[in-house]
């Protein structure tokens, strides 16, 4: 007898969180579970694509780096291809300008809350060493002359403060804008747009103000020595590399280029895109020319590249960077607005000849490197992963541990697509070296986008790269115009957005759904074929209008075809519809058509995934099909199963037919406990939506689906479901404030049509008492999809069998056995007969996820073919279906399951996670093996089964940002991390958990966030990272020559340690700035480099930070001694005070 235990009765009246302990299983059954919770942990690893709205860009020209700086903060650092690494400022404020430390390993960020940044390069992870916040006023240009550790800082009152770098100390020398400008201007000047020192002087700095002057000022004998007036506004200033001559852009499109000993007037004016009046008056003004810079060569004309300028006549015309070489001037017109870029030249030298070669342009969506050393400019292939946002992300899929032949076969097509006309250079920028540590197993990901594409990327070893490049909308025809669009379209924008997708990497056979509720079979040939017709099914998918108790109840519902299994039913003629009282009359056209047209000419298919099936849900009575919510392929079995809110649909695409089309209630049985009670839906129509809503429609299989109909029912009878009413329906809003996937299901009732001897106890009891008055209402949608092998119930006897699992919006698991022919022709001629065998379990919230494990606790998956070349040789074709091999990472494939099994006893685990909570059945006995509330408060977004060191565990991502891994079979929790909360429905959209402890998500728009909740990869992560910074030596400053050295002519130099140092300059005001320790001290330096490069460091910071103590002690000291004069000064006077006073007086 079992022991009685008060302590699990009352956890189960407190709904605990713990999970119970295992139900059902003998001590001796009890499987040995591998995972615990020091196998976990959760980290953040690489960070891929484009800069989400950038803002700021640097370059290092001898360590060849690049960094770009957003809005939001971040850091992205570019070295060569596959290294890259992402940082964040802790504010989140906007970057307005990086400045390199060139070959320091060192860079300085300026934001747009008034501080200034150092990090550190010279670690894998860079880090913040020291931060100064300014508070009396606002940051607004810094320079950073080459090999000085002097930064000056420009600002919004006019005034210019220098930084040492070194220390992150303000100096006391300070160029106040009065003084820079004397009586030159009676206004204010405005902020300082420019600063920057004469490349032959270092002792001279030009200081650019917006108002339109340009000081130059002399830092020894601080005075300014030249004013530069013009009455057009300032944006940016360039020197000429022999310091005689800079050049200026201004607000109306104007370049002037000043002598700087003539202030007078400029020596030459240019408006670049002016139209030049033949009177010799000014030209027309045009737009602003933002910046401009002014780059020479040895034994050619100088180059003058510049942004903006254009007229404003050129209406739409995109923006442009324009290159002036000698008397030839080039346009290159970009596909986005240019928010920086920098000029890459031979030497960082600023005084000698720069001999640039390429143009780094960072555009507001995009990053362009032109060659400039080529006729024609030709742009340089890009090898980094931005392209990523090309068309906006939809759907993410995930694949760790993938079949190693896959990457190269992708690789291979993927080749086929490159574009020409690239520079045939090498990509300029170089800098940095690659990890070390490397994952010894490939990964993939694949993404879905708004305009019908899917990108596959090799995203192995915490790399990202285009392999391959799918356009689905190829398969339809395309509207000329807006004005051709049709009708049926139930999207605006978009019609060929993929929704969701289903893979099997070892078979490579791949399905999609899009948004206008259709699906696209494909299957992977490296041969180039031409189809001269598409393949498509046709479905209508529907449920009933009538009211409970309408007589023709069952009667249009059904048909009743031969009970020969063997041969596909009749067709009936078109289903009669009854008009719907929320249409119009031209609603009545929208009939049995599909959204999208598939195009009727013929298709030329390349080499890579090439169409087999299509699939479109029709019209019914003027009401547009729902969108798929759930889909899954099995290559093994031949089968796709779709779902929406209305049913299921299987189809098989090797016979091209329709093997199931059943709405939900239709998979009950008859005596089902959680059978729901149907009620008289309200009539209402409803809208189409987009991508974030479901429309509502009705569906069963149309005319054209010429299938085998399927078995519902232990008799064999077959039923076509095809004439059943139109049903109207309302949207409701669920109360799950952010559903997980694309959509917010819209959902009705619905009702099953049963065999006429079943129409009196068909529905015999109702749904729990505990279900909503909403959920009353709804029709209950398909969630989640999952072919397998399995025993569902005991009684049936016999080895595992093919079986559908069906998990729906309201929690409840669904089951269908399927019944295969022979492998080869037979499975060709004969039909698939398909029983469901109504509900198995019920769970709280909507199911996300089926799983198995075998006996063993082993993770497990449907059989899977082997992938054949599809346009071979009949004789060549050697298909290995319900072959067996390593399950596969992405739950398309997996080994044979059961064999050998002692059935007297339970074989298998079924794995089942809602948003609520997650169980674990014992099959075929159906026992409850354990059980565990996920949350209460919240609910899961996205959940999945993933193997991570030969063992099996739950993950789950949370809306309240939770991260959680629970193991198998027992759910015990082994990792909660509150990492991030939803605060966008991308997240939720593009979560994706895989094998191996990865996972990744689109934190932005643009770019894919990685991360682990592996132990062991966060271990290895510091040698997969590479390095940023690479000692190199810096090159050779230029020879002065002979005469230059004896007569003067060369550089000068300047003692700016005498200059702005504390003896020469004195301590600023401690009231301006604050300076910050930060976080990347000594810290930050124990993931520097070892050895003696890397204690020279931490030497240099300890000292750095001993330095710091001290000068505080000073302070106190010079505090504690001011304090001690004071009160000597006033002892002094008071004893002066009662020197000659009496005793008596006092």
């Amino acid at each position: 007898m079992k022991k009685f235990n008060i302590r699990k009765v009352l956890d189960g009246l407190t709904a605990s969180a713990t999970p119970s302990q295992p139900l059902g299983v003998r001590e001796n059954d009890l499987v040995h579970e591998t995972l615990q919770s020091e196998h976990f942990q959760l980290c953040k690893t690489v960070r891929h694509g484009f800069p989400y709205q950038p803002s700021a860009m640097a370059l290092d020209p001898v360590q060849k780096l690049l960094a770009i700086g957003t809005q939001s903060g971040a850091l992205r650092i570019f070295g060569r291809p596959g290294v890259e690494c992402h940082c964040q400022h802790e504010s989140g404020a906007a970057v307005i300008q990086l400045q390199f430390l060139i070959n320091e390993g060192a860079l300085v960020s300026a934001l747009a809350d008034d501080s200034i940044h150092l990090w550190n390069l010279r670690q894998k992870r860079p880090a913040v060493l020291h931060s100064l916040k300014f508070n009396k006023e606002r940051i607004t240009f810094c320079h950073l002359p080459f090999q000085s550790k002097w930064l000056y800082v420009g600002t919004e009152r006019g005034n210019v403060h220098i930084v040492n770098v070194e220390s992150f100390t303000l100096s006391g020398y300070t160029i106040m804008w009065n003084k820079a400008i004397e009586l030159s201007s009676k206004a204010h000047p405005g902020p300082v747009v420019h600063i920057s020192d004469n490349p032959m002087d270092e002792g001279k700095l030009i200081l650019g103000f917006e108002a339109g002057i340009v000081v130059l000022w002399d830092l020894k004998s601080k005075k300014a020595d030249y004013r530069y007036t013009y009455d057009e506004a300032i944006h940016s200033v360039s020197w000429h590399h022999e310091g005689k001559q800079f050049i200026c852009s201004h607000s109306d499109g104007s370049l002037t280029i000043w002598n700087i000993k003539n202030p007078a007037r400029p020596q030459q004016t240019i408006t670049p895109h002016g139209k030049q009046p033949k009177d010799g008056k000014k030209p027309e003004p045009c737009k602003p020319i933002l910046k401009v810079e002014y780059k020479t060569t040895r034994l050619g004309e100088p180059f003058i590249i510049l942004s903006g300028g254009l007229s404003y006549d050129t209406v739409g015309r995109r923006p442009c960077l324009t290159v002036m070489h000698g008397k030839s001037t080039a346009v290159l017109e970009m596909d986005y607005p240019i928010v920086d870029f920098l000029t890459l030249c031979e030497t960082p030298y600023p005084n000698d000849f720069q001999e640039p070669y390429a143009v780094v342009v960072l555009l507001e969506k995009d990053l362009v490197v032109i060659d400039l050393a080529q006729n024609g400019y030709p742009i340089f292939e890009n090898p980094y992963p931005l392209t990523l946002h090309e068309s906006p992300v939809t759907c993410c899929a995930y694949c760790a541990d993938c079949p190693v032949d896959l990457i190269p076969a992708l690789y291979s097509v993927g080749l086929r697509q490159k574009r020409q006309g690239y520079s045939k250079k090498e990509w300029p920028i170089s800098g940095g070296n690659w990890g070390q540590g490397a994952q010894s197993y490939p990964e993939i990901v694949i993404t879905g986008h708004a305009d019908g594409s899917l990108k596959f990327w090799d995203a192995s070893a915490i790399m990202l790269q285009v392999l391959y490049k799918l356009k689905t909308a190829k398969v339809f025809e395309k509207n000329r115009s807006k004005d051709d669009k049709p009708s049926t379209e139930i999207v605006d924008e978009d019609p060929f957005a993929i929704q969701l997708l289903a893979w099997c990497p070892e078979s490579r056979v791949l399905c999609v759904a899009g948004v206008s509720a259709h699906i696209i079979i494909y299957r992977f040939s490296k041969q180039e074929v031409t189809t001269e017709v598409i393949q498509l099914l046709e479905v209508r998918m529907q449920c009933d209008l009538s009211d409970l108790d309408s007589p023709d109840v069952g009667g249009d519902q059904a048909q009743v075809a031969p009970t020969s299994s063997s041969s596909p039913s009749p067709q009936a003629a078109a289903p009669p519809t009854r008009p719907s009282t929320s249409s119009n009359n031209s609603d009545h056209t929208r009939d049995n058509v599909p959204c999208l047209k598939v195009r009727s000419s013929s298709l030329k298919q390349s080499p890579g995934y090439q169409v087999e099936l299509v699939v479109q849900l029709v019209w019914v009575s003027g009401e547009p099909p729902q969108q798929i919510s759930s889909l899954a392929i099995n290559s093994a079995y031949g089968l796709v199963v779709f779902g929406n809110s209305t049913g299921v649909g299987v189809v098989d695409y090797l016979q091209k037919t329709v093997l199931l089309n059943l709405s939900t209630a239709e998979l009950y049985t008859t005596n089902d406990p959680y059978q729901r009670q149907p009620r008289s839906p309200r009539k209402s129509r409803q809208p189409s939506g987009g991508l974030c809503d479901i429309n509502e429609g009705s569906a069963t299989s149309d005319d054209r689906c010429k299938s085998p109909t399927s078995v519902l029912s232990s008799n064999h009878q077959q039923f076509y479901n095809g004439a059943g009413k139109a049903k109207m329906s309302r949207k409701l809003s669920l109360p799950t404030e952010l559903k997980p996937d694309l959509v917010l299901l819209s959902v009705c009732p619905s009702r099953a049509p049963v065999p006429l001897d079943h129409r009196d106890n068909s529905f015999s009891r109702s749904r729990s008492s505990s279900v909503t008055s909403i959920d009353k209402e709804a029709r209950e949608g398909i969630t989640e999809l999952c072919f397998c092998e399995t025993m569902a119930r005991r009684a049936e006897g016999g080895g595992p069998q093919p079986a559908l699992w069906v998990g729906t919006l309201l929690g409840t698991v669904l089951t269908a056995t399927l019944s295969l022919p022979p492998a080869g022709e037979q499975r060709l001629l004969q039909p698939i007969i398909a029983s469901p065998n109504g509900a198995l379990v019920r769970l709280k919230g909507s199911i996300l996820r089926i799983a198995f494990l075998d006996a063993a606790g082993v993770f497990q998956l449907s059989p899977y073919e082997q992938w054949y070349e599809p346009n071979a040789a009949e004789e060549e074709r050697t298909r290995r279906r319900r072959g067996g091999g390593l399950p596969s990472p992405c739950g398309g494939g997996g080994g044979g399951s059961g064999g050998g099994l002692d059935l007297e006893r339970d074989s298998q685990f079924g794995v089942i996670c809602s948003e609520k909570q997650a169980k674990v059945l014992s099959l075929p006995s159906q026992t409850c093996v354990s059980k565990h509330n996920i949350t209460e408060t919240s609910f899961v977004l996205r959940a999945d089964v993933v193997v991570l060191n030969s063992g099996a565990c739950v993950a789950c991502f949370c809306a309240n940002g939770h991260i959680m891994t629970l193991s198998l079979p027992y759910l015990r929790p082994l990792l909660d991390v509150n990492y991030l909360p939803l605060t966008d429905m991308r997240i939720a959209r593009t979560f994706c958990f895989s094998n191996l402890g990865q996972a990744l998500y689109l934190n932005s728009p643009t770019e894919i966030q990685r991360l682990t909740y592996s132990q062991e990869v966060c271990e290895n992560l510091q040698e997969m990272l590479g390095e940023m910074f690479i000692p190199v030596e810096t090159p050779e400053a230029p020879n002065r020559g002979f005469f230059k050295g004896l007569f003067g002519g060369g550089a000068q130099s300047l003692d700016r340690e005498e200059l702005f140092g504390e003896t020469g300059a004195g301590k600023a005001p401690r009231s301006l700035a604050q300076h910050i320790p930060g976080p990347g001290g000594i810290e930050g330096m124990k993931g520097a480099a070892s050895g003696i490069m890397g204690d020279l460091a931490r030497t240099r910071m300890a000292l750095d930070e001993r330095g710091q103590k001290l000068s505080e002690v000073e302070e106190k000291t010079a505090a504690m001694m001011n304090s001690a004069d004071s009160f000597s000064k006033h002892a002094h006077e008071m004893m002066l005070k009662c020197k000659d006073k009496k005793w008596y007086q006092f």
